[in-house]
């Protein structure tokens, strides 16, 4: 037979297992098992790019007269975009691997006027140093239909030629410049985030090139109207 004593203890030692099943000593249950990750297709490499399959590298653009500047200042951004979409569609035969098969019928619809007329895609150029040398490249855009555009992007070269160093087809939610550096912000499939490629001049590659990827938060817009189960990042 157990003493007093031992049956206290007893008791004493069964509420404290108690509080410590309530507290924190308690089971998460099956984890379930690590497993490394899984190589799909080894046996597939794609071919390496070539020049002509760089929609994103530096061109002079032909048929172009030097601009008075300084940098792209006075430049007719219509004018630059329609001499860059008719020499790309001709080198890539209309394979859409440098611009959008859309791209010059969309021109089309631009008239004499200055600003191109009100059905014209091509949005206003804005002028922001991105390489450093104190003289203004020129930034637009060209709009495919009602989701996606094309990001371009234009500087005076070496030779006082005028050449694209970027040009980026993509759902252009926002597009963001500060210092030397160009942001793009894209939607993703989850719509709680969105997707921020930075993009700063190299000067090797005489272009800009992609230098960080990040994802942001995406709070939805409240002042703007949009349709039924649409929503749009604030930022």
């Amino acid at each position: 037979m157990r003493s007093p004593h031992a049956l206290v203890l007893a008791a004493l030692l069964a509420a404290a297992a108690g509080c410590a099943d309530v507290e924190g000593l308690r089971s998460s249950g099956d984890l379930g098992t690590a497993h490394a990750p899984e190589t799909l297709w080894k046996q597939y490499r794609p071919d390496p790019p070539s020049p002509g399959q760089q929609p994103g590298a530096a061109a002079v653009v032909p048929g172009l007269p030097p601009p008075k500047g300084p940098g792209m200042r006075g430049v007719d951004a219509l004018a630059v975009v329609r001499a860059d979409v008719a020499s790309a569609t001709a080198e890539d035969g209309g394979t859409g691997r440098l611009v959008d098969p859309r791209a010059g019928r969309r021109l089309a619809l631009c008239t004499q006027a200055v600003d191109g007329g009100p059905y014209c895609p091509v949005r206003p150029g804005v002028l922001h140093d991105l390489t450093g040398d104190g003289q203004d490249e020129l930034i637009t855009a060209l709009d495919l239909d009602g989701r996606l555009s094309e990001l371009r992007v234009y500087t005076v070269d070496g030779d006082g030629r005028i050449a694209r160093i970027l040009a980026r087809r993509g759902v252009l939610e926002g597009v963001e410049v500060a210092a030397e550096h160009l942001a793009v912000r894209e939607p993703t499939s989850n719509p709680a985030y969105i997707s921020v490629s930075d993009y700063v001049w190299d000067p090797k590659a005489r272009s800009m090139s992609l230098t960080q990827l990040t994802l942001d938060d995406c709070p939805a817009l409240t002042d703007v109207p949009l349709g039924e189960g649409r929503s749009r990042c604030a930022r």
